[in-house]
């Protein structure tokens, strides 16, 4: 068997913890596997939870304003002063060159739409609006779709069953299972739904940075990825789309993803730890 790289190493001198002897135990056997920097203290968890509560309260904030007729700038205005009037940052605002605080991702547009004057919500609309909010250092990530008036049922079905897809993933998810666990049980919901997965994209580790491991791929087989252990914190964020998978980066901005057919998308997205018990949502 090809071993993968070793990840989990115990410091010299130190007696072997029974997570360590389980985590040696899928390493040995060429699992990947997390490092000790991925399994977050109690002290740092608390940390992501306190985020989770603001970055909640910042959608729970759009879900009370968001209308049609409203511009997706109003939205990002929205977000940038409850975050920050409550301490916290959004953490896209800059990031790598992204000039919101928020992405507002409408109809055919996967992910990352940067929020404009000019783009105004319209009667059967459907839109993503992501945010990632950092407090005291921490951070949490998490996205919801909002229908815009009456859309169609095609709309309405995609919207449902992408957060069915997401809630399956964390359902899959256990601990000292694999990160292919989640993608498969996602992937498998989406076909069975005539849909697609978006595989140019994926969930990822969050909390002290922004994008951490582990990729989180939204399709996959079971029993593939890194190992699932107790005390990691990392994204489920599944991109469903109407028609192909396939999708394309918006030249002018850098940033728009837009699906290869112009069909339309949807996702949904939560922080999450994992415990003993399985998945707990930090962003709830």
């Amino acid at each position: 068997m090809r071993r993968n790289k070793i990840n989990w190493r115990v410091p010299k001198g130190q007696e072997l913890t029974e997570l360590d002897k389980k985590i040696l135990f899928y390493q040995d056997r060429g699992h990947l596997v997390p490092t000790r920097e991925l399994i977050k203290t109690p002290e740092q968890i608390e940390g992501i939870r306190k985020s989770g509560i603001l970055n909640t309260a910042v959608l729970d904030k759009v879900a009370e304003e968001i209308r049609e007729g409203m511009s997706t700038a109003e939205i990002d205005k929205i977000v940038y002063d409850y975050t920050t009037s409550h301490g916290g940052i959004p953490a896209t605002l800059g990031y790598e060159g992204y000039p919101k605080s928020v992405c507002t991702s409408i109809n055919e547009v996967v992910c990352h739409g940067i929020p404009s004057e000019e783009e105004i919500l319209q009667e059967g609309d459907i839109i993503n609006v992501d945010c990632t909010t950092i407090l005291n250092g921490y951070y949490a990530d998490a996205s919801r779709m909002f229908i815009i008036g009456k859309t169609t049922p095609e709309k309405e079905k995609l919207v449902r069953v992408t957060k069915e897809c997401m809630d399956l993933g964390a359902e899959a998810a256990k601990p000292f299972g694999f990160v292919g666990d989640i993608g498969h049980a996602i992937e498998k919901h989406a076909k069975k739904n005539g849909f697609s997965v978006v595989r140019d994209l994926c969930g990822h580790g969050v909390g002290v940075e922004f994008h951490e491991e582990p990729d989180v791929l939204h399709y996959g087989r079971k029993g593939t990825g890194m190992l699932l252990v107790p005390g990691m914190v990392f994204t489920i964020e599944p991109m469903i789309n109407m028609g192909t998978w396939e999708v394309f980066i918006d030249e002018e901005d850098g940033w728009t993803v837009v699906t290869e057919d112009e069909l339309p998308s949807a996702q949904w997205e939560h922080t999450y730890v994992m415990t003993e018990n399985g998945l707990k949502i930090l962003t709830y």
